[in-house]
């Protein structure tokens, strides 16, 4: 298990920077927002009872969904991920004060009002400054909400201190997964912290506006940390593999062109999120795999349904059909296969004489398999599975880099893998045979659209060295190297190029 960070300090302070950037962020939006709404309902009795149940429902809203419901919208990176936390912060900052300007005795204002205080001077000089320490206390529980909740934006590309949690996750790196959860537990009590003094203080609007103001430069600084003159976006999925593939990408595209700027977002989220970020332009290249193309992302005709075809018949419809449907170019795969496959202990295999795909037929009552939800979901997985007359009575569903450890701990028998898993070399774990023809092939190649091909021709020619290159021992291997030595992608995928003479001279 590796134990070390593979990232500099500038790179965690980077993250740390953009976590609490978006916290933030959404923090004084949430303030802009439910503030002016509690003084607009705090005399609208009624109508403020259904804005505190609106905000209720929207507190009950799982994150993730939310994230979910608004990709559509909004695509993904940070702007989903601001109007997610923006909208759980409203709940308790409109709640307290409301609750604040409510609680006022009525006698005051009348006394005030008999001194010719207009509304908004009465508002200004006698609620508001009563209802504040109410206020405060409202923004300060949204805070650590919005902070601890912000940890979801590394899955669709926002980046803050969730990469750090899932990409410990992904490598079994309990320092990594630890770091992340420890700085954002931090950042949270120093959140908190810095309004409790608030909450103490006799000037607290000051120190409101130099918050704010604060906020609002950190959110420039972001801004201006991610060039507009930037060349090439190039992102991956989660896991090693993906990372080690971008970073080649990244490599070989400037060998060729020292002057090209390439940005390499690794953990950038899973297929449809990749997928959906290249359409809408917020990234430009990333590796897809020739079944996904054909499993999940195009639309494949009724009649060539069903039909095993050979891995460069995979490839040239996989081709042909994106760039019919989306525009897209496919770029020559390389040698190897990171294929699905099945796994289980090599005791276990003994034990029970599982050798290939068809013997679970026998088994199949008493082992317990853990799945990805895509995995259960998909033809070229467990509903293949049950259309070859395979059904399995014990099935949980487990994040793909939590499904070896409860294989290891015999919470599990039978997991899903990708052929070139570090995993199956460290755990020396027994591969069923696909007797049955399941798993369609799964070659690696970049992805783009057409437009930026023809616009790029250097670069289809820098990465198309990698055509017909890397086989699956060597692919296995690098993934050894990072996910289990915890090498940087960045070295492991130079060390391949060079010794192979890829990069450019």
């Amino acid at each position: 298990m590796p134990t070390s960070l593979p990232f500099t300090p500038a790179e965690l302070w980077q993250m740390l920077l953009t976590h609490l950037w978006l916290s933030g962020l959404a923090l004084l939006a949430a303030v802009a927002i439910a503030v002016p709404a509690a003084v607009l309902f705090a005399r609208r009795r009624r109508a403020a009872e259904a804005v505190l149940q609106f905000t209720n429902i929207l507190q009950t809203i799982p994150s993730l969904a939310l994230l979910g419901l608004l990709i559509p919208f909004v695509g993904i990176g940070s702007p989903p991920v601001l109007i997610a936390l923006t909208l759980y912060a409203l709940l308790p900052i409109f709640q307290n004060t409301y609750l604040g300007l409510t609680q006022i005795d009525q006698s005051i204002q009348d006394a005030y009002t008999a001194f010719g205080l207009s509304r908004w001077q009465s508002l200004w000089r006698i609620e508001l400054p009563m209802a504040l320490p109410a206020m405060i206390s409202g923004i300060r529980t949204a805070a650590v909400l919005i902070v601890g909740t912000a940890t979801l934006a590394a899955l669709i590309g926002a980046g803050g201190l969730g990469n750090l949690i899932l990409l410990g996750i992904d490598r079994n790196n309990m320092t990594m997964t630890f770091t992340g959860a420890l700085l954002s537990a931090l950042l949270a009590v120093g959140v908190s912290g810095i309004i409790g003094l608030l909450q103490k203080s006799r000037r607290k609007l000051p120190i409101i506006l130099a918050l704010a103001v604060g906020f609002g430069a950190l959110g420039l600084s972001q801004v201006s940390f991610t060039p507009a003159t930037q060349n090439v976006v190039i992102a991956g999925k989660m896991g090693s593999e993906p990372d080690i593939l971008i970073n080649m990408y990244k490599l070989l595209i400037e060998s060729e062109n020292p002057n090209i700027k390439v940005i390499v977002k690794p953990n950038f989220g899973k297929t449809t999120f990749l997928f959906n970020a290249l359409n809408s332009g917020e990234i430009d290249i990333y590796p897809e795999f020739t079944g996904t193309v054909l499993e999940t992302l195009v639309q494949v005709p009724p009649e060539q349904k069903n039909r095993h075809l050979s891995p460069d018949e995979t490839y040239q419809r996989g081709k042909q059909l994106l760039a019919e449907q989306y525009q897209l170019e496919f770029l020559p795969p390389m040698s190897y296969q990171n294929t699905y496959a099945l796994a289980v202990k090599e005791s276990y295999g003994a034990a029970h004489q599982l050798n290939a795909i068809s013997d679970l037929k026998q088994a199949a009552p008493d082992i317990r398999a853990g799945f990805s939800l895509e995995f259960t979901d998909r033809a070229d997985g467990y509903k293949g599975m049950q259309a070859a007359g395979i059904t399995l009575k014990h099935i949980v569903s487990l994040e793909p880099a939590l499904r070896y450890t409860a294989l290891l701990n015999d919470k599990i028998d039978l997991v899903e893998a990708f052929s070139t898993d570090a995993e199956l070399k460290q755990y020396q774990l027994r591969l069923l045979k696909d007797d049955i023809a399941l798993f369609p092939a799964y070659q690696g190649a970049p992805l783009m659209k057409a437009e930026f091909a023809t616009k790029n021709p250097q670069i289809v020619a820098a990465l198309n060295r990698l055509a017909g290159k890397i086989s699956e021992a060597e692919m296995s291997e690098m993934n050894y190297r990072v996910k289990v030595q915890g090498e940087s992608a960045e070295n492991v995928a130079r060390d391949y190029l060079e010794k192979n003479g890829l990069l450019a001279k």
